[in-house]
């Protein structure tokens, strides 16, 4: 009848009444949450905007503000060996050594992770994976007697060694993500040629993953890049302290502050993180797309 609906119609007409009724519920929900995006964006970038300013302001205070002339006084001030560049080599000494070691021992202890099904191969992953939720500072006590038991207390090795310790858990769970991907048929192949274990390893699976090794070594570089707390407490000779440690050169007392030249330095400090940082954007995706096509 000609009075009467259809139940698709019906149904259809309550579709279109209930788009009706959540459309204008939708758009406020997404303004809301473009403004709470609005204004974290802004807690980031102000203070990254205030680095950059006061870096070329000779008078620059702890507000922000345009400076009446733009100068290099602050670079002048701290391109000092003792200030800047000893540190910033020491940094680099801690934070490449720290990589380096790391991603070795790493790659070792995530091949039979990853090849062989091992009985407690699981609660073992676990168990390494329980050791990134310990903090820092809590071990700090017994590691500093430790320390100073093996005579390490003021040794750049040794910090090392420590620091590459303290990034081994989550280093060796990327790792073995990233070995995953490669197919163990290719290693198959290579034992057939007679290839041992360790030639596979070598000669067939680390140069598949060479991006995933870039990502490990730079996730590791970086953290120990900003590490403040482990060489403050056992490097003691300011010759021997990384930049971020030294940074505290720029806090005199009773609260004064070159903030000019804290800002410049921070620049610097910056700059090698933020290189690395454009480098491990690229790498991450360079690593998963050979992980999908080799797994294709």
């Amino acid at each position: 009848m000609a009075g009467q609906m259809t139940a698709p119609a019906v149904q259809t007409r309550r579709a279109g009444t209930a788009g009706q009724l959540a459309g204008p519920r939708i758009k406020p929900t997404k303004m809301a949450a473009n403004l709470v995006l609005l204004v974290i964006a802004l807690l980031f970038v102000l203070p990254m905007a205030w680095v950059v300013v006061a870096s070329f302001d000779a008078q620059a205070t702890l507000s922000f503000g345009v400076p009446d002339a733009l100068t290099t006084d602050n670079f002048a001030a701290i391109m000092t060996p003792e200030l800047t560049w000893l540190p910033l080599w020491n940094a680099f000494v801690l934070s490449f050594g720290a990589g380096a070691i790391t991603v070795v021992v790493a790659v070792l202890a995530a091949y039979p992770l990853s090849r062989y099904r091992m009985r407690f191969g699981k609660y073992f992953l676990y168990s390494v994976l329980f050791g990134t939720c310990l903090p820092i500072t809590a071990i700090m006590v017994p590691v500093y007697s430790l320390f100073v038991q093996l005579n390490l207390l003021d040794s750049l090795p040794g910090t090392i060694f420590f620091m590459a310790a303290t990034s081994l858990p989550m280093a060796i769970w990327m790792t073995k993500n990233f070995m995953d991907s490669v197919p163990i048929s290719l290693e198959e192949a290579a034992w057939t040629e007679g290839a041992s274990a360790m030639q596979a390893l070598r000669q067939v699976v680390l140069p598949l993953m060479r991006p995933g090794i870039a990502v490990v070594f730079i996730f590791v570089f970086v953290q120990a890049w900003g590490n403040f707390f482990v060489p403050f407490v056992l490097l003691l000779s300011p010759e021997k302290q990384p930049a971020a440690v030294s940074i505290f050169a720029f806090f005199g007392q009773y609260g004064s502050v070159a903030y000019g030249q804290l800002a410049a330095y921070s620049l610097l400090y910056a700059a090698p993180v933020l290189g690395l940082y454009v480098l491990v954007t690229r790498i991450s995706g360079s690593a998963f797309a050979l992980a999908g096509a080799v797994k294709g």
